[in-house]
Order: C-alpha cells, then structure tokens, then sequence
C-alpha cells in the first residue's frame, strides 16, 4: 500500500509515497548539513497533469516533511548512494525509481 507524506518549503507542498520521502530526506539533510545548495527534481504523476517538476534547496530555507504512515520505511542503502550520486551531479538530485536491494532476491 502506498502512503503519501509531504515535502513542505515555504508555500510549495509537494506529495511524495512515504518510503521516497525518507529516502529524500536522508541525501537532502546530508547535503543540506553541509552546506550545499541544490535542485531536487522529480517527475509529476498524471494526476498532477505529468511533466517534471523542480525545486531549490538551500540550507537557509526551512523544510518540513510531513508522514502519511506512523512506521518508518525500510532503508535500500542502494538508493540512498544512488540518489546521493544524483545529488552530486551538476543537475542536481534526482528522484528515480527505487532500485532492488542488494539483499533481496
């Protein structure tokens, strides 16, 4: 089951499943905690009308993320390094599609 949380900046709301979310804001407060600013990008669902979507993060600029479920999803470290190699990239984080874990089968 899919259950949506919010990544909130300033008057932007934008609706991510649960288990992105954390993986998010694992690599943005990383980045964030050292200072760098950077563009999160992601591709919009048809229900949002499709296309891609971006926003800038700056360590100045207060986030929020808010959690549809009360249980913290299970971490894939294959994505956190894949999106934190996004991260570094000159276009700046990316949100792909989560990768399978090294562990499963």
């Amino acid at each position: 089951m899919q259950v949506i949380g919010k990544l909130i900046s300033g008057a932007t709301e934008v609706d991510f499943d649960d288990r992105a979310l954390v993986h998010l804001q694992i690599v943005i407060g990383s980045k964030l905690r050292r200072g760098e600013s950077f563009f999160l990008s992601w591709n919009d669902s048809p229900s949002v009308g499709g296309g891609r979507s971006s926003l800038w993060l700056h360590p100045g600029i207060p986030l929020y993320f808010k959690y549809f479920g009360s249980k913290t999803p299970r971490i894939n470290r294959a994505w956190i390094d894949e999106l934190t190699a996004s991260g570094h990239s000159s276009h700046g984080l990316l949100l792909t599609a989560e990768p399978p874990a090294p562990d499963a089968r």
